[in-house]
């Protein structure tokens, strides 16, 4: 299975390529994106570059789908979204997204998120997928909490942010909670 491409109702989610680095440069270089980022601001687009790189080679091992979001209307580039796919054995997964500010608030983030679950459970076939999210960052629980994803725990000071150790709320859904909520 090589998905390369989803659709929901707003958004085009395109498998991240080399002729992207331009758009997620710039999304990576945005104080507002990196404040609950433990990456860092990438220093010049030769930095993007080798994410970019890696996200390909781990795209092309199955490890990792790490998608554009574009819209619809207007085809902006909106952020990115991932699945990235841990040990087969255990059949986990988690996400992460990124969105311009631009495009904050106006339920892109929950849209997209949805779109990676499904994929994650239909496509992939994960019996789980997490994922993290500094105590600050309200809007991504709000969107992890809009998904149905579940709060199953908080890490203490696990997150090396700019503004210090961050503690992090830790989320997941089961493939089971995602059949009864489709029904």
């Amino acid at each position: 299975m090589k998905t390369s491409l989803l659709l929901t109702n707003r958004l085009q989610l395109k498998i991240v390529g080399l002729s992207d680095l331009p758009m997620v440069h710039e999304l990576l270089s945005i104080p507002e994106v990196d404040q609950y980022n433990a990456l860092g601001i990438p220093t010049n687009k030769e930095v993007t570059a080798v994410y970019l790189d890696e996200w390909i080679d781990n795209y092309e091992m199955r490890k990792e789908f790490v998608f554009t979001l574009s819209s619809f209307a207007n085809n902006s580039f909106i952020g990115l979204v991932s699945l990235k796919v841990g040990n087969p054995k255990y059949s986990i997964g988690s996400i992460w997204y990124k969105l311009h500010p631009d495009f904050w608030n106006k339920g892109y983030a929950t849209e997209a998120t949805m779109a990676i679950l499904k994929f994650g459970f239909k496509e992939v076939g994960l019996h789980r997928i997490e994922a993290g999210c500094a105590i600050n960052n309200i809007g991504s629980i709000r969107v992890l909490e809009k998904v149905g994803m579940i709060r199953e725990g908080h890490k203490r000071k696990v997150l090396p942010l700019k503004a210090g150790w961050s503690d992090n709320y830790e989320f997941a859904m089961l493939e089971e909670d995602w059949k009864n909520a489709s029904k």
